[in-house]
């Protein structure tokens, strides 16, 4: 058996391992120098216990062999192959940064305009692989890398397959292999894979970037797999229900469970993306054109700049979300699109934008607001809150301190929603920030909001079905109120609504906020009590 590996070993006689940068069950990556040419590269090294398992060394071998076949800015390039000791090594591109699996640890949710940039991205990776007729078979967060510019690369083909070729798949026909959490229905069943396979889980990755959580998860690993074969990942737009239309349709397509109901290829993943992102995150174009996802279309990400909030929010420092600063050199260096991918994305635009439109000329409010209209029948008993969602319309990822919006309803005193901390009493350069409370069923009623600190202003808005994209489209506020005093105030819902939007026009001096970004907004509780309650 091997040794431990320790800083300053010397591997194949020319990589000199500097610290130890990650781990697994078969292998751990260290940080090293190339003592030829003096860069910095990422050594993985098979555990000194798995030196005698034959079947791991080989899959060792043919991730190796797997990876230096590809040809992709989305995919870590492999560099060299070496035994050190009877110990399998291989030597990879080093990339600066973090998996996207620490990312969301962080944040929980990411922005759709980095979502999207990730799945651009990937998608791109698994076009490639699948040129060369290999299927990753364990897309998740863990295995998607972002560098501190904003580079988004694929790594791990440890478990990847050949669809032709007589090469034995290495694992027992009752085994699944991949991650649980990230499988597809055909991986869980057990049939013939194709690229589709990884589409699928690239569809998973996606919906836990923007909600915050996977679809499917049962009490074991098995329960959670079985889940995507019994039933459809539930919609994503209740949970976050700001999002664009026609990026839910993207995803919720390539997480149909039948594999021709799925987009077919990388590629067509990519340019129905980039389309998506052409017309507008928010419904507006940007104008941005980086066709391939291999650098950020917005300055890039030391730490998650494009994710969390700047400290400093003050009118003169920014006039709002859409005049936010384009990164010049990582524009410059995306790649020219191909003629067929322009084709690809013209047809694209064209039908999602036709749907777009249809969308908004549907949803799109009258002089009255439009909750009135709804062919949704008004509850006739109790309604309560179901689900609470920040509401952000002006801000760089449109969330707002999510992962303390359950405090609103625990019905628990001490626990709080605060904003981020302000550098003025109006947010910043915001018209706005707030929350959307869904209730169980459409109803008229009287919403209690609990303030923390005072001064507030707050405008309140209704609407049924499903929760605008714009401030605009809520129609006339409900009602509008300020006070000098904290504590709980009631708000009437005249009009039968399912969702209800407190939107904070102003924010108070906090003791929690430093005195360069004093102000932030503070709601202790919410409760909503339906006109048709007994």
């Amino acid at each position: 058996m091997s040794s431990s590996l320790v800083p300053n070993t010397l591997i194949g006689a020319r990589y000199r391992l500097v610290r130890r940068i990650g781990q697994g069950g078969m292998a751990e990556v260290w940080l090293a120098k190339d003592t030829s040419l003096d860069r910095d590269v990422a050594v993985k090294v098979m555990r000194a216990h798995h030196d005698d398992d034959h079947v791991g060394n080989e899959r060792f071998r043919r991730e190796a062999k797997a990876s230096a076949a590809l040809s992709s800015p989305n995919i870590v390039t492999v560099y060299d192959v070496v035994e050190d000791a009877g110990r399998q090594a291989v030597v990879m591109e080093y990339i600066n940064g973090q998996s996207l699996r620490e990312l969301l640890d962080k944040v929980h949710r990411i922005s759709p305009g980095l979502t999207v940039h990730i799945g651009m991205a990937v998608a791109t990776a698994l076009d490639a692989a699948h040129a060369k007729d290999l299927v990753h078979r364990d897309i998740k967060p863990a295995n998607i890398l972002i560098t501190l510019s904003g580079r988004v690369l694929l790594t791990d083909f440890g478990i990847a397959k050949t669809l032709s070729g007589n090469e034995s798949d290495l694992t027992n026909d009752n085994i699944m292999m991949g991650t649980a959490k990230y499988l597809s229905p055909e991986q869980v069943s057990g049939k013939k894979l194709d690229g589709r396979a990884d589409l699928y889980s690239l569809g998973l990755v996606l919906y836990e970037c923007l909600a915050g959580r996977v679809p499917f998860v049962g009490g074991t690993d098995v329960e959670t797999a079985l889940a995507r074969v019994q039933g459809d990942a539930p919609d994503i737009s209740k949970i976050r229900p700001t999002l664009q239309p026609v990026l839910v349709h993207i995803i919720h397509q390539m997480l149909a469970r039948d594999p021709e109901q799925r987009q077919p290829s990388g590629e067509a993943v990519r340019a129905a993306l980039y389309a998506a992102r052409e017309i507008g995150l928010d419904g507006t174009p940007t104008g941005l054109t980086p066709p391939y996802g291999n650098t950020m279309p917005v300055t890039g990400i030391p730490g998650e700049p494009v994710i969390s909030k700047p400290t400093a929010r003050t009118e003169s420092s920014r006039s709002s979300s859409s005049s936010r600063p384009v990164n010049k050199a990582l524009e410059k260096r995306a790649h020219r699109i191909t003629p067929t991918s322009m084709l690809a994305a013209a047809v694209v635009i064209g039908v999602v934008l036709a749907g777009f439109v249809l969308w908004r000329s549907v949803s799109s409010p009258s002089t009255t607001p439009v909750a009135s209209a709804s062919t949704t029948p008004v509850a006739t008993g109790p309604v309560n809150i179901v689900n609470v969602s920040s509401y952000d319309p002006d801000g760089d990822d449109n969330v707002e301190n999510d992962d303390q919006l359950p405090n609103l309803i625990d019905g628990k005193s001490g626990t709080q929603w605060r904003t981020v901390c302000y550098g003025n009493d109006h947010f910043g350069s915001k018209n706005g920030v707030g929350f959307v409370a869904e209730l169980s069923g459409r109803s008229t009623g009287t919403l209690s909001v609990d303030f923390g600190y005072a001064p507030w202003e707050i405008d309140v808005y209704g609407y049924s079905d499903t929760v605008p994209s714009t401030l605009a489209s809520w129609g006339p506020a409900l009602t509008s109120s300020a006070s000098d005093n904290p504590g709980e105030t009631t708000f009437n819902v005249s009009t039968p609504s399912q969702y209800v939007l407190v939107y904070l026009r102003s924010a108070a001096r906090s003791p929690q906020c430093s005195t360069t970004n004093p102000f932030q907004g503070v709601i202790n509780d919410i409760g909503f009590v339906s006109a048709s309650a007994p």
